[in-house]
C-alpha cells in the first residue's frame, strides 16, 4: 500500500492510484502548517528539538480509534498520490471547562468542520467548511460505545457529531464528499483559548465595529491583539456579522485563521525553547486527533510533512450551499456546485471559481470585517483558488 509521508499513520488502507499533477513552486518561506487550528499548533512540535519534552506531551494526548468503528468496505477507495485528507472538527461540549459557554444539552457538537485537502507535494492546501445547519443525509454509524446509530435523511450536519461522535462524523464527510479522510482532528473551546493565549495573542485588524452579546464580543474598529477569550468570542460571533448566520461566522473563522497562521510565523518560535515547549504543551492538551496520531513522534512527522505550507499557501472556502425554501435557518448543498468542489479535492485540482459563484456563502461580506495585520489577505475574495 502507498502511504502519505505523514511519518505517522492513516484512518484508513486500501489501494493505490490517485491521479495526481505536477504542482508549481510555493513562495513561501515559513514553517507553518495547514489552516486549522490544531493543525497550526501542530507544526511547532516539530521543529524545535522536543526530544526530552516527548514523555510529557505523550502523556498529554488521547487519540480515538476511528478505524475500528468504521466498515472499510463502506468507505471510499484509499487512493493516494501523495496528497491528504483531514477532517477538522471544533468541538462544542458544553460540560467540564466549558460549561461556561452554555448548557449541555446532552452531547458535544461540532460547531466547525474543515476538510483540509492538502495538495501532492505539500505546497498548497485548500479546506472546505461545511455550515453546521447544512441538511445531509447522515449514514448508519458505529457510536464511540459500540451503539448502532440508525441512517437519517434531511438532518444538520452536526447532528453526526451530537450523536454518534467522530466515527460518525468522518463517515458522514466521506458519503458526502466521495473522499476518504486519512486523519481526523479535533480541538475543543478551552483548548483553543489557552492555544491562543500561549502564543501570546493574535493580532487583527477589524474593518468596522463588532459587537456581539452572545459572544461577550466588543471590538471597535482598529488593530488588536486578541487574548484567548476574544478569540473565542470571535470565531462563535455570527449575529452581527454578514448576514447574522452562520455562514457569515464560518468567514470570520476562515479570516481569523489567516491571522493565526501569521502569527505564528511572525511568533519566533523556534528561536524559543522555552516559549515552543508551552505552546507544543498547551497544542497536545487541546486536540484529540485520531489514534494514529495520538503520539509525538507520529506528530512531529505529521507537522514536517506540512512545514512548506505557508498563509498565501492555504485557500479558504465553504461548501456550496443555498437556504432551505422550507427553514431559513437551515441550508442545503447546491449538489452540482458540491460535486464540483469534491470532485476537485478528489483529483488533486484548484477548486474552480465558478463552483462558488452562487452560493448563499458567497453572498455575505463577513470575512471582511477582519483582516490579518500587516500579512495576507483576509477579505471576502479571500478562498477563492486562483
Amino acid at each position: 500500500m502507498a502511504e502519505h509521508s505523514t511519518g505517522g499513520g492513516r484512518i484508513g488502507s486500501g489501494d493505490a492510484g490517485r491521479g495526481g499533477r505536477h504542482k508549481q513552486r510555493s513562495r513561501r518561506r515559513t514553517a507553518v502548517a495547514v489552516a486549522a487550528w490544531s493543525a497550526a499548533a501542530l507544526v511547532l512540535i516539530g521543529g524545535g528539538g522536543l526530544g526530552i519534552a516527548y514523555a510529557k506531551l505523550d502523556g498529554n494526548l488521547k487519540g480515538v480509534d476511528i478505524n475500528a468503528q468504521l466498515d472499510n468496505k463502506d468507505r471510499p477507495a484509499d487512493v493516494d498520490t501523495g496528497s491528504m485528507d483531514i477532517l477538522v472538527l471544533g468541538s462544542d461540549t458544553r460540560s467540564g471547562a466549558n460549561a461556561e459557554y452554555g448548557r449541555d444539552e446532552g452531547a458535544g457538537r461540532s460547531d466547525t468542520a474543515m476538510v483540509v485537502h492538502v495538495y501532492p507535494g505539500h505546497k498548497e492546501a485548500s479546506v472546505v467548511s461545511i455550515p453546521r445547519d447544512t441538511l445531509v443525509s447522515r449514514p448508519s454509524c458505529t457510536g464511540p460505545e459500540g451503539q448502532r446509530i440508525s441512517a437519517e435523511r434531511d438532518v444538520m450536519f452536526n447532528t453526526a457529531y451530537e450523536v454518534g461522535g467522530p466515527a460518525c462524523a468522518v463517515k458522514t464527510v466521506e458519503r458526502m464528499s466521495g473522499i476518504r479522510m486519512d486523519h481526523y482532528i479535533e480541538v475543543d473551546f478551552t483548548g483553543f483559548k489557552k492555544l491562543v493565549d500561549a502564543l501570546g495573542g493574535v493580532e487583527l485588524t477589524t474593518t468596522k465595529p463588532i459587537k456581539d452579546a452572545d459572544s461577550h464580543l466588543d471590538l471597535p474598529p482598529g488593530t488588536h491583539n486578541l487574548d484567548g477569550e476574544q478569540a473565542l468570542g470571535l470565531v462563535r460571533t455570527r449575529k452581527s456579522v454578514g448576514d447574522g448566520s452562520d455562514l457569515g461566522r464560518i468567514q470570520l473563522q476562515q479570516a481569523f485563521m489567516k491571522a493565526f497562521i501569521a502569527q505564528v510565523k511572525d511568533v519566533g518560535l523556534l528561536t524559543n525553547p522555552t516559549k515552543l515547549l508551552d505552546v507544543a504543551d498547551t497544542a497536545t492538551k487541546a486536540i484529540t486527533p485520531d489514534s494514529q496520531l495520538a503520539s509525538v513522534p507520529k506528530l512531529v512527522g505529521f507537522a514536517r510533512s506540512l512545514s512548506g505550507i505557508g498563509p498565501d499557501d492555504v485557500h479558504m472556502v465553504t461548501l456550496p450551499v443555498a437556504y432551505d425554501p422550507a427553514n431559513p435557518n437551515r441550508v442545503v448543498p447546491i449538489d452540482s456546485a458540491a460535486r464540483q468542489v469534491w470532485s476537485a479535492l478528489r483529483t488533486d485540482r484548484p477548486i474552480p471559481a465558478e463552483a462558488l459563484k452562487d452560493s448563499a456563502a458567497d453572498k455575505t461580506d463577513a470575512g471582511s470585517v477582519i483582516r490579518s495585520t500587516p500579512s495576507a489577505d483576509t477579505g471576502a475574495g479571500a478562498g477563492t483558488q486562483r
